[in-house]
């Protein structure tokens, strides 16, 4: 299956380490949604905004790598899962259940995102702009 990454998992290592069946395809954008980041473990979330786009890491992964996921991200409870499709290909990406208000994530989470920006090859102003908290 095709999943979208776009917070701490775009971070190659650490997604081959929860996910060893991953493979990353390419950077693509998803369409009408921005990059936050919220809840009490200040992590990155998705939401709706026309006109915007939220840069991200298409991967193929295996259904137990789905559920590795569905375990790191606290599905249902913390995160739902969101369909979209690309090209005619369905993708799952996740979304934060409980929309609360912007929170700076930590340096160590920053970091990892970081490094997954560069992993993937994607624009950081994206996520300077995540980060005032608009």
């Amino acid at each position: 299956m095709l999943y979208f990454a776009y917070g701490s998992n775009l971070n190659h290592f650490q997604m081959k380490r929860r996910c060893k069946d991953s493979v990353f395809i390419k950077k693509v954008n998803l369409k009408n949604f921005r990059l936050t980041f919220r809840s009490k473990y200040r992590a990155a979330d998705i939401e709706k905004k026309k006109n915007s786009i939220v840069p991200g890491g298409l991967f193929e992964i295996s259904k137990g790598d789905e559920k590795k996921l569905d375990v790191y991200e606290d599905y249902p409870r913390l995160y739902k899962k969101y369909y979209f499709f690309y090209y005619g290909k369905k993708v799952m990406t996740y979304t934060m259940v409980k929309k609360t208000s912007f929170k700076f994530p930590t340096d160590r989470y920053l970091g990892i995102v970081n490094r997954g920006y560069k992993d993937c090859d994607i624009d950081k102003k994206y996520l300077k702009i995540a980060l005032k908290g608009n």
